[in-house]
């Protein structure tokens, strides 16, 4: 395994992520079986994968107790533990969003289900239109100040939004974002046209989620074939990307994986490994076998040409939409 370090600090991270989103129970696609959770996250661990990504929304809290589990009697100074706060997690007042209030609570809970004293990267999972932003930070800043968080991170938002956060944390002394997640593949490249700039200027750390497009750019599905299985077969999202564009990129992914003696996620992954804004794309297995081929992509390397056969078939375009917002 390769490490970095996130964005410019000096913490080091392995060049791949865990995503822990799939421990859990909330969606049938899900690995509902702690034992096979922690099966994958010591097989993750072997390989030198350093670096978990969960968020308290995680099948409400499963996930984050899954990863507590699991690193319960680990050297808890070489891991990045990451999660997130800003989803409901109930259905009363103050129970979602970014007020002061509920960051600090989601926090101390996150704490518990983690088993941990600190949390290492503390994220945003959102942007909340109805919480002032310089609230949101000075939150933050306080868990720092009170060493329950190391770091704190941001995912999926409006580039003017991430710029104005960073404003303000340069303009009054908050705590800054080290990191952000966007949504970033192959197949979804429109945050080239909206973070990933702002990302680069600001020497911010990227981690994209969704690094296989949910699963699209292994090559698992088919044209002329409705998904039946996977999370396609449940997920809109995911569906969403099956179109002309995205199936020309996944030829000349295809075709690419074969001249390399390669799989389609390798190839992808690699692609990502070779942008020289992210640091580690965040993987999903739901495998050892998927975790392992997943690992392999950091052994390999893509010319210039290369990259650019596998983004010809794509120009980037933003919008709202595109953006998951």
């Amino acid at each position: 395994m390769e490490y970095t370090t996130l964005g410019n600090t000096g913490l080091e991270v392995s060049r791949l992520c865990l995503g822990c989103m799939n421990f859990g129970s909330a969606q049938p696609w899900m690995i509902d079986d702690e034992e096979e959770c922690r099966e994958v996250i010591d097989r993750a661990l072997d390989l030198g994968i350093n670096f978990l990504d969960t968020a308290n929304v995680y099948s409400r809290g499963e996930s984050e107790e899954v990863v507590g589990n699991a690193i319960a009697s680990l050297d808890r100074s070489e891991l990045v533990i990451a999660t997130k706060v800003y989803g409901p997690m109930g259905e009363g007042p103050n129970q979602g969003g970014l007020s002061r209030k509920h960051i600090i609570d989601q926090c101390e809970a996150s704490l518990d289900r983690l088993g941990t004293d600190y949390i290492d990267l503390y994220q945003i999972h959102r942007w909340d239109d109805s919480t002032p932003i310089e609230e949101t930070l000075s939150a933050l800043s306080y868990l720092v100040d009170e060493g329950l968080v190391r770091y704190i991170g941001a995912s999926t938002m409006m580039g003017w939004q991430f710029a104005k956060a960073l404003y303000e944390s340069d303009l009054n002394g908050y705590e800054r974002f080290v990191s952000m997640q966007p949504e970033y593949s192959l197949a979804d490249r429109h945050e080239e046209e909206n973070l990933l700039p702002v990302c680069a200027d600001q020497e911010v750390g990227v981690i994209p989620w969704s690094p296989l497009a949910g699963g699209f750019l292994t090559g698992k599905y088919d044209r002329d074939a409705d998904p039946d299985e996977g999370r396609a077969a449940t997920d809109e999202h995911t569906r969403e990307r099956f179109t002309e564009e995205n199936w020309a990129v996944l030829d000349a992914v295809r075709e690419l994986a074969d001249e390399k003696e390669a799989s389609p996620a390798q190839v992808s992954l690699a692609w990502l490994l070779e942008k020289e804004v992210v640091d580690a794309p965040i993987i999903g297995p739901r495998s050892i076998d998927h975790l392992e081929e997943n690992a392999g992509a950091v052994s390999i390397s893509l010319t210039d040409e290369e990259i650019e056969r596998l983004e010809a078939p794509k120009t980037p375009v933003w919008s709202r939409a595109t953006g998951d917002l």
